[in-house]
């Protein structure tokens, strides 16, 4: 009668046990499953400012620039095609065609000195530095928390929690463009 009172007891322990580390396992993964929501709650802040900000640059700029239509164009499409973005993937890459959108818009902006020492330009500018700034912070949030959920979906034991609760790893992560990563070519 004793032993079987031990082997309940040690059966019950090793229940108690894989049930803790099951609901342990379980919570970090919806908390770190809700992070990365959050994390891309906050990039899409960030966008949203820049996408407010825009406008403003771009009609500052359209006053001394009125011959550059192609960039403004190019801009513009930007800009609807995020703001029509629906899911993740279309708002990364949407993101992408902006930037590059307004890179090329300062490039053309340091051929008009003018427009360059207009007052209202310069806070634009200095506006949308901060805001870039922001958005780089916020990217490098998001694709931390992406990457320790990832981990916890393929590590032991919590992959084990995983596979049965139905988390599944997260492959959206922002990455630089092929373009951005080559040196730009600055002459004088």
């Amino acid at each position: 009668m004793k032993k079987g009172w031990i082997v309940l007891g040690v059966v019950v322990v090793l229940v108690l046990i894989v049930f803790g580390t099951y609901v342990s396992n379980y919570n970090r993964l919806v908390t770190f499953n809700e992070s990365i929501d959050a994390a891309w709650a906050q990039v899409e802040n960030q966008l949203q400012r820049r996408f407010d900000l825009i406008p403003n640059l771009v009609n500052t700029a359209k006053g001394y620039i009125k011959h550059e239509k192609e960039v403004f164009t190019h801009i513009a499409d930007a800009r609807a095609k995020l703001a029509g973005a629906r899911t993740t993937n279309e708002k990364v890459q949407a993101t992408n065609e902006m930037e590059s959108a307004l890179s090329r818009l300062l490039v053309v902006v340091e051929n008009y000195p003018q427009l360059r020492s207009n007052e209202n330009f310069i806070r634009l500018q200095d506006e949308l530095a901060g805001t870039e700034n922001r958005i780089a912070v916020e990217r490098r949030r998001y694709n931390e928390t992406v990457q320790i959920y990832n981990i916890l979906v393929k590590r032991l034991p919590s992959n084990i929690v995983a596979a049965m609760s139905g988390f599944k790893t997260r492959d959206i992560y922002f990455k630089v463009e092929e373009p951005a990563k080559k040196a730009p070519k600055v002459e004088f």
